[in-house]
């Protein structure tokens, strides 16, 4: 073999060497048994064409690489929102490795999640004896202030009652009477991370302001001019939670941000590990219903959490992931309206420098077709914004979009020239934005890390920008929300078009009469 302590070869060479190359070979020729290349060929090449996209958009049983995770993913987040809480989810082992290299992989920093570790057992006799073990396990190893309690599929599908199992826990002694626990129920197999997001996060207000599963008084709303920030299912967390501080700083408000997992996902490297870090603390869940308004960015990853905190007599603004100049504009201007106060000068600065980028960039992004999918609400801010560049978003896809998101995106497209041409695709995955991009196709793809098979398989360049990106590092570290953050977004779609304008006019002597130093 060619590897040895000598010679260390990468992988990406590794394989292409000739030992290799020989037993790939030996492989497919006697133990595969596949059809013949030039079928294979046909029927790939059948795949791409209209007729087949037919065929694709008519199935209603079956999903092909859905662009969304499970409720549980969205509960972690949650949990790791909160200072010095645990997330523990009741149900297997092997889920919990999944949310937890999930979040590793994107943020490039470990996640703490335990589990219960259902096994065939609990599936048949329930799960109350691991829930028993479970809690006191993890108050005991790992010293948490709280802990926040989720579900996967096992344990809905047998209908484990966690309020019940948590009662009885306490009973038997697995953490004290009055320590906090609060729980949701997400099942797997419905909704998505934001559905997740929205019950956990749900389930920690009630548990604060409704007398803690009936084991307190309920809080009493004294209402003050403070103001609650709500971010939601946020990929780029790290950068955009300080971003939206430093905002609210400039105006001076009085802000309490629900959920807040940016220092557990950005802890220095300086000897000390620390399993917690950060996070809303259980003081500031309480003061948050004296709130006066409560902000929140991502309407579909809080639709119950919104609707419980109306319920309380706070007004509550919704939002839909505000990125570029219009989006921003509506977030400035309630801050200014909720606090009677002026949009300070620096921000309307930043504004203005957002808007001269813009101009000097806009004359390559003009006319360009892209298409895009992710979570309801990210889909809704970049397609503002690429409609505010002049851009044409032709194909949105959200899996976990419904059809009154596609009528907001709709909505946008219509009160822009450059929707004409352009369409929503609610609870559609990408196997079918392999079709429209094979039959209308597009100049940029925009998504996450499992995009990049797209950008292979029809030829379209990716711009990374949807959770979860396992294969670049750090992008998570830069806003994507307010003016600085807009800009940031700008400067990904110019970097990916002058990349890719770099490599169609490479060849010397061929195309190379376009491959410019100045752009």
């Amino acid at each position: 073999m060619p590897q040895n302590a000598d010679k260390v070869i990468d992988h990406e060479l590794l394989f292409r060497e000739p030992e290799y190359q020989e037993l790939f070979t030996n492989k497919k020729q006697n133990f595969e048994y596949n059809h013949a290349d030039s079928k294979v060929a046909e029927i790939r090449d059948w795949t791409k064409t209209k007729e087949y996209k037919e065929k694709n958009f008519a199935r209603d049983s079956l999903v092909v690489n859905p662009a969304k995770a499970c409720q549980p993913l969205g509960a972690v987040y949650v949990a790791n929102g909160f200072a010095k809480t645990l997330s523990f989810v009741h149900g297997s082992q092997g889920c919990v490795a999944y949310y937890r290299s999930h979040f590793s992989r994107h943020f490039k920093e470990p996640t703490s999640c335990v589990s219960s570790s259902m096994t065939e057992d609990a599936a048949v006799f329930g799960g109350l004896n691991n829930m028993v073990d479970g809690l006191a396990n993890t108050y005991n190893l790992y010293k948490p202030d709280m802990i926040a309690v989720s579900t996967t599929c096992m344990a809905e599908v047998i209908g484990d009652d966690l309020n019940a199992f948590i009662k009885t826990s306490k009973e038997k002694g697995s953490v004290p009477a009055e320590f906090d626990v609060p729980f949701a129920h997400t099942p797997a197999f419905v909704g998505s991370h934001v559905t997740g997001y929205d019950n956990a996060l749900l389930g920690i207000l009630q548990h604060f302001w409704d007398g803690k599963s009936g084991t307190a008084p309920a809080l009493t709303r004294e209402p003050n001019e403070s103001i609650n920030f709500i971010g939601g299912f946020d990929g780029f967390v790290v950068g955009n939670m300080k971003e939206i501080r430093r905002i609210f700083d400039l105006f001076g408000a009085d802000v309490t941000i629900l959920c807040d997992p940016s220092e557990v996902w950005n802890t220095p490297t300086d000897g000390e590990f620390r399993m917690y870090e950060g996070g809303t603390t259980k003081a500031e869940v309480e003061k948050a219903l004296n709130a006066k308004a409560t902000i929140i960015f991502q309407e579909y990853s809080c639709e119950k959490t919104a609707k419980y905190i109306a319920e309380k007599g706070q007004e509550v603004v919704v939002l839909n992931s505000p990125i570029g100049v219009a989006g921003t504009d509506e977030f400035i201007m309630a801050i200014s309206r909720l606090t009677g106060k002026p949009v300070p000068a620096q921000l309307e600065k930043e504004r203005g420098q957002l808007v001269d980028a813009m101009a000097d960039s806009q004359a390559h992004l003009h006319g360009k077709k892209y298409a895009l999918y992710g979570d309801p609400d990210m889909m809704l801010g970049l397609t503002q914004f690429l409609l505010e560049l002049g851009a044409e978003p032709t194909h949105v896809l959200a899996t976990n979009g419904n059809d009154d998101w596609a009528a907001k995106v709709q909505a946008k497209f219509d009160a822009s020239p450059y929707g004409k041409d352009c369409k929503a695709y609610p609870k559609r995955d990408l196997w079918h934005m392999r079709s429209l991009l094979h039959t209308e196709p597009v100049d940029f793809l925009i998504g996450n890390t499992y995009g990049k098979y797209l950008e292979r398989d029809t030829g379209t360049p990716l711009i990374r920008m949807v959770f979860p990106i396992f294969d670049r590092h750090h992008y998570h570290r830069y806003p994507i929300w307010g003016y600085d953050g807009a800009m940031r977004t700008l400067i990904m779609f110019l970097d990916e078009f002058f990349e890719t304008l770099d490599a169609n006019t490479i060849v010397p002597a061929k195309t190379d009469y376009s491959y410019d130093i100045i752009r």
